[in-house]
């Protein structure tokens, strides 16, 4: 793999992104300002990718992006204080109480900071007014949330029944999108986001992720989508300093 060229960055700290998606693993490097400074690297998923694989293949990825400082990554699952929760479409079980933000610092030898990547990608995309949420549509399905800026815990929604006794990832998720094809997938998204709508009021939504190119029908005023770039860009945000006494868990 050759090393990617650089680009002109703003002056400061480089971060190294790195987006872990359930097909895909992706990384760039970031100037102080977010803005990507090198082509970004991608390369699929290994099959049953485990912690210990995971780490050893984002390593050989990420070796020919150097000079950077730290690094923020989004995983496609539950992470508390860098450890995994939940990680459905790697493999549950391997993942659960995994220090992922430890096992990184090790490996890179720089400070490292983890956030679900739906949540990465809304921190890239909101304008820091109102009530903003950010779904992503792809392998899976992603949420996030974000009040005037501020990011609210992150929730489960892929997780939570949706319609006909199924969850919004059986019924949105890539699987679903070749089991019933893009027309009725269309009407279950839009059925989504009037859903969504009446559950968080939302001041405006964002779609992202590989399968919103799929999207057919026309989007409501208060809903566009968004460049899946953002899933890195958003990574700047992880560094940012928080409020005096705030317990949010990051702020623009």
């Amino acid at each position: 793999m050759n090393t990617p060229s650089k680009k002109t960055a703003a002056p400061g700290p480089v971060t190294l992104a790195i987006d872990i998606g359930g097909t895909g693993l992706k990384a760039s490097l970031l100037d102080a300002k977010g803005k990507m400074i090198t082509e970004r690297l991608r390369i699929p998923t290994p099959p049953k990718c485990g912690p210990a694989k995971m780490v050893a293949t984002l390593a050989k990825l990420t070796a020919p992006l150097t000079g950077y400082d730290r690094v923020s990554v989004g995983f496609p699952g539950l992470v508390r204080r860098g450890k995994i929760l939940t990680a459905h479409n790697l493999g549950q079980r391997a993942w659960f109480g995994f220090d992922l933000d430890l096992a990184l610092t090790r490996k890179l030898r720089k400070p490292v900071r983890i956030l679900n990547d739906a949540d990465i990608q809304g921190l890239g995309a909101i304008s820091g007014r109102g009530v903003e949420m950010v779904i992503t549509l792809g392998t899976g399905f992603g949420s996030s949330l974000a009040e005037d800026g501020r990011l609210s815990a992150h929730l489960e929604l892929s997780h939570h029944p949706f319609r006909k006794g199924q969850t919004y990832e059986e019924q949105l998720g890539n699987a679903a999108l070749e089991e019933v094809g893009k027309r009725r997938w269309n009407r279950r998204v839009q059925k989504a986001i009037e859903t969504l709508r009446i559950l968080t009021n939302f001041t405006r939504l964002y779609i992202g992720g590989g399968n919103a190119r799929c999207i057919q029908f026309q989007l409501p005023a208060d809903v566009q989508l968004v460049s899946n770039e953002l899933g890195m860009r958003g990574g700047i945000w992880l560094w940012k300093e928080r409020s005096p006494g705030s317990t949010d868990i990051f702020r623009r």
